[in-house]
């Protein structure tokens, strides 16, 4: 089976929609975002990356209620999908794969 590669902000705000026990959206993934990391990233660019990651099936989404905050417009919501939890254990899997297969006292050498 081939592994599924996904970019940094891809992993980013997969985890970050993991992490929320109710659908998101946009706004706040991007506000996690930036607590988290200290970086900062335009709501643009998290909408684009949670539309990719709908595409590929590990997300899903709905339209929300009409808001009076949003001059009556609705919100799409996201939500992780089974593929996407999948897809979070095989990144996890192989993150402590490759952590473990580093020598033991080779960071401390360099210093780290």
């Amino acid at each position: 089976m081939k592994k599924t590669i996904l970019g940094e902000l891809e992993e980013l705000v997969l985890l970050v929609v993991a992490a929320s026990s109710d659908d998101v959206y946009g706004v706040p993934v991007m506000e996690q975002l930036q607590a988290l990391t200290g970086r900062s990233f335009t709501v643009s660019a998290v909408h684009t990356t949670l539309y990719r990651l709908e595409e590929k099936g590990f997300l899903s989404s709905s339209v929300g209620g009409a808001t009076a905050e949003r001059g009556g417009r609705r919100k799409r919501l996201f939500a992780l999908t089974a593929a996407g939890g999948r897809v979070l254990l095989e990144i996890q899997q192989m993150r402590q794969q490759l952590w473990q297969s580093i020598p033991v006292g080779k960071l401390e050498l360099l210093g780290l």
